[in-house]
């Protein structure tokens, strides 16, 4: 089947993606995605993720702890992150980084239940930190240290920008990383997979995965988005924009689901909401431009947004550059893949497909001499 659609490849208990009675479904752990947007945290989905239960209270305010007390990085790597030229691009600098951190950790080939946990916080609370630091010293400004009474997403904000967000600016990101953490066999999470089967250490799975979501079919979809945006400028121009594009057959980013097909994501049913909200209280050019963009490719084209298209208007009214946007959405997934590669470790088996071969066949060998 190409592109391995509809594909099974493995089980798992940590996500659900369906579509239902024509709604799409997504499912953290058996929780549906519309409560853990309406009354959890990031936080709290992480702690699901990898122990495949809510937290209780007492655990819930250790496992935040924990994380927040994670957040600084080994001055090696902030030496890395000086010495990185200014023009590289953030996810390049992420994922070069975490193969850093990989070098400096003794135990790095401890693949126990235990092991991989520690490992995992670390990198869900590092992930953040890395980015903010490397954009402050590519644009010349002080670094801004992580602060241990923020949570996970006012902290971040709080780093890149020097000053703590509003509540709104806090909970759209918040929202946003539950909807990026976790969704199934995606490209990314599927070549964490893939090294974990190898036996590939936490470092390496979560580079494999980091160098995917980069593509702009993944994670870089929302970055085009942007890109779109800025040049439609003006609501009016969408339909005649779409138009343009469809007729020279060109694609639009930010539309179409492998396996929402027919159906709203479920995340962009959330994500729209987010990004209405926001725009409230920021700039409303970029969701009224999105808005009228949705229409038009649902009119000519009959398709429907993805997770990346409203991410891109909430990215742009939270402040972040544009370049970052697959980092947001990584600093998300980050906990999806380290649950993801524990799953495997756990109940590994070497992920060796097979391809159906449509080349010649049974050629005969001519010397090199004897050819014209």
């Amino acid at each position: 089947m190409s592109g391995l659609e509809d594909v099974v490849a493995c089980e798992t208990s940590i996500c659900r993606i369906a579509v239902e009675e024509d709604r799409g479904v997504l499912e953290y752990r058996g929780y549906d995605i519309h409560e853990l947007a309406k009354n959890s945290s990031y936080e709290e989905v992480a702690f699901l993720l990898l122990f495949g239960d809510l937290p209780s209270k007492s655990e819930f305010e250790s496992f935040k702890e924990e994380l927040a007390m994670k957040r600084e990085l080994p001055p090696q790597i902030i030496g890395l992150l000086t010495h990185l030229p200014p023009f590289t691009h953030p996810m390049v600098v992420l994922r070069t980084a975490i193969s850093y951190l990989g070098s400096m950790d003794k135990h790095i080939q401890y693949k126990s239940h235990e092991r991989s946990i520690e490992k995992s916080i670390s990198l869900i609370a590092k992930f953040p930190t890395i980015v903010a630091y490397f954009h402050r010293i590519r644009t010349g400004q002080n670094l801004i240290h992580p602060r241990e009474d923020l949570s996970h997403a006012e902290n971040f904000l709080y780093m890149l920008h020097g000053e703590e967000p509003t509540e709104t600016m806090a909970k759209s990101l918040d929202l946003d990383f539950i909807l990026h953490a976790e969704h199934e066999l995606n490209a990314s999470t599927f070549a964490a997979r893939i090294a974990a089967s190898t036996l590939a250490d936490m470092y390496a799975c979560i580079v494999a995965a980091t160098g995917t979501l980069l593509g702009p079919l993944h994670g870089g979809a929302s970055q085009k988005v942007m890109e779109m945006l800025r040049e439609v400028a003006v609501p009016w121009r969408a339909e005649s924009y779409v138009r343009e594009k469809l007729e020279n057959g060109e694609r639009i980013m930010g539309f179409g689901h492998r396996v929402y097909r027919k159906v709203m994501d479920p995340r962009t049913i959330e994500l729209k909401i987010l990004a209405k909200k926001l725009a409230d209280e920021k700039n409303p050019k970029w969701y009224q431009i999105s808005e009228a963009i949705e229409e038009a490719v649902y009119k000519y084209k009959g398709l429907l947004p993805n997770v990346d298209f409203y991410s891109a208007s909430v990215y742009a009214n939270l402040g972040i550059p544009d370049d970052l946007f697959v980092n947001i959405f990584a600093i998300g997934r980050i906990s999806g893949w380290c649950a993801h590669v524990i799953e495997q470790y756990e109940n590994n088996r070497l992920i060796r497909p097979r391809a159906e071969y449509v080349g010649s066949q049974q050629r005969r060998y001519v010397p090199l001499s004897d050819r014209e």
